[in-house]
């Protein structure tokens, strides 16, 4: 997580002393863990991710909502769930991802959760293939209290941004990002601080100083270059780059690839942060994208007693113990973004 001047000011203006005291119990349990090796955790989560709908207009095929590849249901967050979770963690909970898997913006009540949260103090955050991003809406993200908007752009022409945003329209990314970007100004809104995400895949290494420009003549904010999580990654893949720097596997030079990243037996996210799926389950983090490892379920158990829970604990534990032995933690590559 990185701030440029303005949001990283913004940022720290959502802290409180209850938050800091939290973040401070929250990191201090992660140490004590990690050196002991016995799970223990102090405080609430810094930071949760909620998930809006699992529902996608895109076909990208490396995500498993573009795929239609989930087992789990698809359908849209009750106002009610959300509002009573954030109620629940609202004096320690700093920073907010609106966003899992799906598009955001196809849930009707988005902005008006985006409001609720901003309106408790919290730093909100969400990322969009930007395609409902029109004049109206634009305005009513500006107006929302939104603090970051996080635009995935994989290509600076249609043909590069098609081959892995399959079945979107650049235009309608560019539009839409304009839309926002003039709604801002108009409003003499310092927020959401815009980023453009660009996933480096082979089909558009090319093009990474043609997105830096294409953001500044824009009047985005940042570009980060995020790398691509390949599922099967072992015998090579069309979308793996051939830079290296922005790849998180290793060419073995036989054909085959393997990860760069080690497994270490320990994991930051398990303590300071989780998802929580449209439907409430409580899953350990972004990789759990089919909610194969469940927490709890917040329709039927308060956030406090399933992330205080058993069964948690008994995660976090086996997390110390040995990585390796977690399915969703082999094709980990944590710090998998490249800020340009």
């Amino acid at each position: 997580m990185k701030f440029h001047l303005t949001d990283g000011l913004n940022f720290l203006s959502k802290l409180t002393p209850i938050r800091l005291l939290n973040a401070t119990q929250v990191v201090g349990s992660y140490l004590y863990s990690r050196f002991t090796g016995k799970a223990v955790h102090w405080g609430s989560p810094i930071s949760i991710s909620f998930e809006p709908t699992t529902s996608c207009n895109l076909r990208c095929p490396e995500c498993p909502s573009g795929l239609r590849s989930f087992t789990r249901p698809t359908g849209m967050l009750q106002e009610g769930l959300f509002k009573q979770t954030i109620d629940e963690l609202q004096h320690r909970l700093l920073y907010l991802i609106l966003y899992f898997q799906g598009e955001p913006y196809l849930h009707k009540g988005f902005l008006d959760l985006v409001k609720y949260a901003s309106g408790k103090g919290i730093y909100t955050a969400t990322s969009t293939n930007a395609h409902y991003l029109n004049d109206e809406t634009a305005r009513q993200t500006v107006e929302s209290g939104l603090d970051r908007l996080i635009v995935s752009i994989d290509g600076t022409t249609q043909e590069t941004y098609s081959a892995y945003r399959v079945g979107g329209k650049l235009n309608k990314v560019l539009e839409g990002t304009r839309q926002v970007v003039k709604w801002k100004k108009r409003l003499k809104s310092k927020t959401p601080h815009i980023m453009f995400q660009f996933l480096v895949v082979r089909p558009n290494e090319h093009q990474l100083d043609d997105v830096k420009e294409l953001a500044k003549e824009l009047g985005v904010d940042e570009v980060v270059f995020k790398t691509a999580q390949i599922y099967d990654y072992e015998n090579g893949s069309d979308l793996i780059p051939t830079i290296d720097y922005y790849s998180r596997y290793k060419n073995n030079g036989n054909g085959t690839y393997s990860l760069k990243n080690k497994l270490l037996s320990h994991c930051w996210k398990m303590w300071h942060s989780c998802v929580i799926t449209w439907d409430g389950l409580t899953v350990p983090c972004c990789f759990d994208k089919d909610a194969e490892y469940r927490m709890g379920d917040l329709k039927q158990e308060s956030f406090a007693q399933v992330w205080r829970g058993a069964k948690y604990n008994k995660f976090r534990q086996s997390l110390l113990r040995s990585r390796d032995e977690i399915e969703m933690c082999r094709n980990c590559t944590e710090g998998t973004k490249v800020w340009a």
